[in-house]
């Protein structure tokens, strides 16, 4: 089992950009493929980016390819969302989460999720 706590989140201007960091609890965080995911009021939860385990395979939504990066470190059980030139429909509450088995950009495949952080993106 893992536990996982998101921070980072805040209020930016159109173009900035923000960190998400999302540490993960237990000694077995190498062993997990790792997700992000946004929902914004109203609509459903969706796929940002995932990270393979090792680190070396990412994955990104259309939306945010280019301009958003994922990446992890394991030896200190974290992994990250750098967010560059943002725009304010990227407005949502950015979750992270787990998942053991195979790849997966649905989040009804994920085991574990943290509390998620607000990101609001103003114009």
């Amino acid at each position: 089992q893992v536990q996982l706590v998101e921070s980072g989140g805040g209020l930016v201007q159109a173009g900035g950009s923000l960190r998400l960091s999302c540490a993960a609890s237990g000694r077995t965080f190498s062993s997990y493929f790792m997700g992000w995911f946004r929902q914004a009021p109203g609509k459903e939860r969706e796929f940002v980016a995932a990270i393979s385990r090792s680190g070396d395979s990412p994955y990104y939504a259309d939306s945010v390819k280019g301009r958003f990066t994922i990446y992890r470190e394991n030896a200190k059980n974290s992994v990250y969302l750098q967010m560059n030139s943002l725009k304010p429909e990227d407005t949502a509450v950015y979750y992270c989460a787990a998942k053991s088995g195979p790849s997966s950009r649905g989040y009804y495949d994920y085991n574990y999720w943290g509390q998620g952080t607000q990101v609001t993106v103003s114009s």
